[in-house]
């Protein structure tokens, strides 16, 4: 990654309507067997181009082989009943239906490790792989087991450090972990949650990412950031502890947001990934607005540690939306780009 302010998306893109039902989380397969798997493979093939042709320098899947960031991880996991569904209200905002923690939870078998691998064949770009850190895990679920957040948290910790390393080996550069939980349940993060994704991330020689948004463009969060106020400051609680542990880059949301820009100050040192597309509205960011988000976050984050991306994940917006937002962080970064270097 030797290019100055390489680009990247937070991780998931829009699905093919013939794959799944668009505009939705949680969306259904619309095939099954042998036609979903080559149908996901075609998915992957698609997005990973259109991520090189909008001029995207760190690719991903697009999460095109999972329904949802979160529980298509559990899905694989031995522990979790998803028959038995309990009502939770999820990182306090939304409630859902989620499936019950009733035994100790293990992983059998890798979950994304084929995935990674089909993508890395594809591609000589860095690529970047995405895992629910483990905060966020036990926050979408039901424990009638360990009767403890933190205990879970610290068993979900170890199985993604061995799916994280199996990731590493298959060829992936970056690993991140989405805790959007981390906006929230702030002395939960300082007291565990913090240790329990560097847990994640031990032994890993690959660069390690944490993403922390304000979550998708959906209602619930949109109602939700309508009761933060005139600024959104939730990041200060956690960053001083995120800067002294040992993540190598830190994702935050910040285009049309209520996020003061100096609150990077406190992650000062390390790499971040500053969110320059807001992924909750349709309209599609000017290349300049990016550039003048970037040039603003260059006063707290050093050009060689800047990493330009989206707010969050793409998977809620029509396709077009989300290529022509791709197009502008890649526009927008290539202006900035420019006058750095001339």
């Amino acid at each position: 990654m030797h290019k100055l302010l390489p680009t990247s998306t937070v991780g998931s893109l829009p699905k093919p309507s013939w794959l799944a039902k668009p505009e939705t989380l949680w969306s259904p397969w619309k095939l099954q067997g042998e036609q979903l798997a080559e149908a996901k493979q075609d998915a992957l093939r698609i997005t990973l181009q259109e991520q090189i042709h909008a001029g995207i320098d760190i690719v991903s899947d697009g999460e095109q082989t999972r329904q949802h960031f979160v529980t298509t991880f559990i899905e694989h996991l031995d522990g979790v009943d998803f028959a038995k569904r309990k009502t939770v209200k999820i990182r306090n905002r939304y409630e859902a239906s989620v499936p019950s923690v009733v035994g100790d939870v293990s992983r059998q078998k890798s979950v994304f490790v084929e995935d990674a691998k089909f993508l890395r064949q594809q591609t000589k770009q860095p690529i970047k792989w995405c895992l629910p850190g483990p905060m966020t895990m036990i926050d979408t679920l039901y424990d009638a087991h360990y009767k403890s957040r933190e205990k879970l948290a610290w068993e979900f910790a170890g199985i993604l450090n061995q799916e994280a390393k199996e990731l590493e080996a298959s060829g992936v550069d970056i690993i991140q972990f989405d805790e959007p939980a981390f906006n929230v349940f702030f002395d939960q993060v300082n007291d565990w949650g913090i240790a329990a994704l560097e847990r994640a991330v031990e032994g890993l020689k690959c660069e390690t990412a944490v993403h922390i948004c304000y979550g998708y463009g959906i209602k619930a969060n949109t109602d939700w950031k309508k009761t933060l106020g005139s600024e959104w400051r939730q990041y200060e609680e956690t960053f001083p502890t995120l800067q002294k542990s040992n993540i190598d880059i830190i994702s935050l949301e910040y285009q049309n947001s209520k996020v003061p820009m100096e609150l990077m100050e406190l992650i000062r040192g390390k790499k971040v990934m500053v969110g320059a597309i807001d992924v909750a509205t349709h309209a599609i960011e000017t290349p300049e607005e990016v550039a003048n988000t970037l040039r603003k976050a260059l006063q707290f984050v050093d050009a060689d540690k800047l990493y330009p991306c989206t707010n969050c994940g793409m998977a809620p917006l029509p396709r077009h939306i989300a290529r022509g937002k791709l197009n502008a962080l890649s526009d927008g970064t290539a202006i900035l780009r420019n006058e750095i270097s001339n």
